[in-house]
């Protein structure tokens, strides 16, 4: 089904920070794009319905919606809609139901729906210290060619000592290193602002290995003006990243670290959670991560919470 444009700017403002919040959450990106997107799609519902305030929404309509949604053909197959996708929509409402709990909202959200069929819940898998220092270690084995080796070690100092987002590290130039200042400079995006990220000597050299050791060995380097480049000389995409992160944790031949499946974003994560254990102010995590809000970053203080209550 296409985008539907809402009118409602509380409700605008409820799907952007909903997409924030499983972000943080470290959510695989499928789910954090497909989930906002069927809230979206139910508030888009109560717009054309008259209800304009969340605490106007009760069990009844939520119910309505979802028979309104069973009942709606499949415009890319013929028949229904899969039971799959319906899971999701139960999904994206139980867990805008848990964002509004955590959050602190006047107004709650009932959602009971009977799955269609047992959904599988994703599970927040949080690296320790001594975990991300396996990985750390298990780039001196992620390739037989030494270039790809600096390369992963300065790929995991980007994505978890700096704590970039995957698009944010696929962006970044040469030019945005500054060695002589020991900062990262993270150029403006279409969800974040430009910021500086600080980089500590060990940081600063694990990067210039792979810059003036490393780099110069991929074919056309000196023709990119991008930090990361692959075999070709061209720019590093995305899953090019996630690819060589499943080989450093494959090299760590830690059973406990490969059964967390370990996303991008769970570097990030971890760094975010590693920062708040060692007691620094949120207002500084706030800065380091380029999050909009406060709001935001106080979500890792429940996840602490969770992690010291296993």
């Amino acid at each position: 089904m296409k985008k539907l444009k809402l009118q409602n700017e509380v409700f605008k403002m409820f799907v952007a920070n909903y997409k924030e919040w499983l972000d943080i959450l470290g959510y695989a990106e499928t789910t954090v794009y497909n989930l906002p997107n069927h809230l979206q799609e139910f508030f888009y519902y109560l717009e054309q319905n008259n209800i304009k305030t969340i605490h106007q929404i009760t069990t009844k309509i939520i119910k309505e919606y979802y028979q309104e949604l069973k009942q709606r053909a499949n415009e890319r197959q013929s028949g229904s809609l899969s039971k799959s996708y319906l899971n999701k929509h139960q999904q994206a409402l139980k867990k805008f139901s848990d964002y509004l709990k955590q959050h602190n909202a006047q107004s709650r959200l009932s959602v009971h729906l009977k799955s269609e069929k047992q959904p599988t819940e994703e599970k927040l898998n949080i690296l320790t210290q001594n975990e991300i220092k396996e990985l750390f270690e298990a780039t001196g084995l992620s390739h037989s060619e030494p270039r790809f080796r600096l390369r992963d070690k300065a790929i995991l100092t980007i994505l978890y000592s700096c704590g970039l987002r995957r698009n944010e590290a696929v962006h970044l130039d040469l030019s945005d290193i500054y060695f002589d200042k020991e900062r990262v400079f993270v150029r403006k995006g279409k969800n974040y602002k430009e910021r500086f990220i600080p980089i500590n000597r060990k940081n600063a050299e694990i990067l210039e290995d792979y810059i003036y050791e490393g780099r110069p060995e991929f074919y056309q380097s000196n023709l990119s003006e991008a930090l990361f480049v692959n075999k070709n000389g061209t720019r590093m995409q995305g899953m090019s990243f996630a690819n060589r992160l499943k080989v450093i944790v494959e090299a760590t031949n830690n059973k406990n670290i490969v059964e967390k499946h370990i996303t991008l974003h769970i570097l990030r994560h971890s760094i975010a959670t590693h920062l708040l254990q060692k007691e620094v102010p949120l207002e500084s995590i706030k800065t380091f991560l380029g999050h909009t809000s406060l709001e935001s970053t106080q979500i890792y203080t429940h996840l602490l919470k969770l992690i010291e209550n296993e």
